[in-house]
């Protein structure tokens, strides 16, 4: 579209069959509905040249005609005076629902795509207007924008929009400043990536203890009313407010994420842990109330610090992809362990990750996100990922820089339980503002 829109040249987008709904949308939304391109089958990735050859020659999957005449016919028939014209896109949205007597306003919900798929509490005035006692800020304040992709639009919505949907999540009033600032972060919990990513919210500061939330026994499973409601209206407003979230449309996952039900949202168990806050280390002091946004797809797990936890850490981390990152949640009692084993502070654990965590060359740039994203920073020459691309395939080069090493602490000491997240912080060329911090201030929006 940039081509055309921008330039003047004509040209056709291909795309795999997969994304034809995804792309139909994007143009649309972009003013360009009647934007040219035509399709390829899926997969592309791993094909050989002969295979991807035999796509070029053989029929659009989508259009059920040959590839080529559809790219030939698109480049030289006359473009309609209608498709030239755009359109625009209505982002209004009532303030009411229409409902008839007896209706069942759960199917409504649901068949309109403003639900998780669970039930939810009804968003009624009176509802909305006692959330809303949870900050003192106006109901028509712009809070922030959201989108999807980087490819769609972002949306703009209000303090007012994100209390309909903490009240949808059954939030209390009091949980809202938190889901404020994670409203506010510019980060989606809904992000259309087909790697399916799911997310993760840490707390830090006072309001853990004001609002109840747990950093301990369970922290990050189903047992807690903040953590769990928190988590799930900070997914709600990201589908809702962001333009939707549609399979096939604006959800791209190929597996789609459970993490996306509550967005693994848990207190940092600051008091347990010999290691200063996280958020501290992210320019906050200790008596600020934070949340930091992690982007994460799943995690390894294991138990205890033995002879072999050096090996045990290379291993676990060892096959996780190098531009996502790895988040470390330690229990108490491994944080412990550390120190006493001689790791001081999660500074020291992030140097040593970097230093010994180290995989052949060959494999790290066989790897999809070294091929698709890390290798422009090397063609740029930027350091180390330009020595990195001409080391010597067996050379052993670190598998994680260490800004994108993270270290939180949290459990119930029941067990010296810890977990390898493969994610961390999303990085700055997906954010919606690249200026925007990972890690947020809640007492702003108190």
């Amino acid at each position: 579209m940039t081509l055309e829109t921008e330039y003047g040249v004509p040209a056709v987008a291909v795309h795999a069959d997969a994304f034809a709904r995804l792309v139909a949308s994007v143009a649309r939304v972009n003013g360009m509905p009647g934007a040219r391109r035509a399709f390829v089958p899926t997969p592309v990735l791993n094909r050989t040249p002969d295979e991807l050859r035999a796509y070029i020659e053989g029929d659009d999957p989508v259009r059920g005609r040959p590839f080529m005449a559809e790219v030939v016919d698109a480049l030289t028939k006359p473009v309609p005076p209608e498709e030239l014209r755009g359109v625009g896109l209505d982002r209004s949205t009532p303030r009411h629902v229409e409902a008839e007597p007896g209706a069942d306003m759960q199917r409504l919900f649901r068949e309109r795509g403003w639900t998780d798929m669970l039930p939810v509490v009804l968003p009624t005035e009176e509802r909305v207007a006692a959330m809303l006692e949870g900050t003192s800020h106006d109901r028509d304040e712009i809070v922030g924008s959201l989108r999807p992709t980087n490819f769609r639009e972002p949306w703009s919505f209000t303090v007012e929009k994100v209390a309909v949907n903490a009240v949808m999540a059954g939030a209390e009033p009091r949980y809202l400043p938190v889901i404020l600032a994670l409203a506010a972060s510019g980060f989606t919990a809904r992000n259309s990536s087909t790697s399916s990513i799911g997310t993760m919210v840490v707390v830090n500061g006072p309001i853990r203890e004001e609002i109840g939330m747990n950093a301990g026994i369970g922290a990050l499973g189903p047992y807690n009313h903040a953590n769990a409601t928190i988590g799930r209206a900070y997914g709600l407003l990201s589908q809702n407010l962001q333009g939707g979230s549609v399979p096939g449309e604006t959800f791209m996952g190929s597996q789609g994420n459970p993490y996306a039900y509550s967005c693994v949202t848990f207190a940092e168990h600051e008091e347990a842990s010999p290691w200063a806050p996280y958020h501290t280390l992210h320019g906050f002091s200790p008596e600020e109330s934070a949340a930091t946004v992690f982007a994460v797809w799943g995690n390894v797990w294991t138990e205890g610090l033995r002879e072999s936890w050096r090996e045990k850490i290379q291993a676990m981390i060892g096959g996780l992809e190098p531009f996502l990152g790895t988040t470390l949640v330690l229990d108490p009692i491994v944080a412990r362990e550390l120190v006493s084993r001689g790791i001081p502070d999660q500074e020291a654990l992030i140097a040593w990750i970097h230093e010994h965590v180290r995989v052949p060359a060959g494999r790290y740039w066989d790897t999809y996100c070294a091929r698709n994203f890390i290798r422009e920073d090397a063609e740029l020459g930027i350091e180390p990922f330009a020595s990195y691309a001409t080391a010597e395939p067996d050379a052993a080069i670190p598998l994680f820089e260490p800004h994108r090493i993270h270290v939180v602490v949290a459990g119930g000491s029941t067990t010296g339980q810890w977990s390898a997240f493969s994610g961390a912080p999303l990085d700055p060329r997906f954010r919606l503002d690249p200026s925007l911090s990972p890690t947020v201030s809640i007492d702003r929006w108190r």
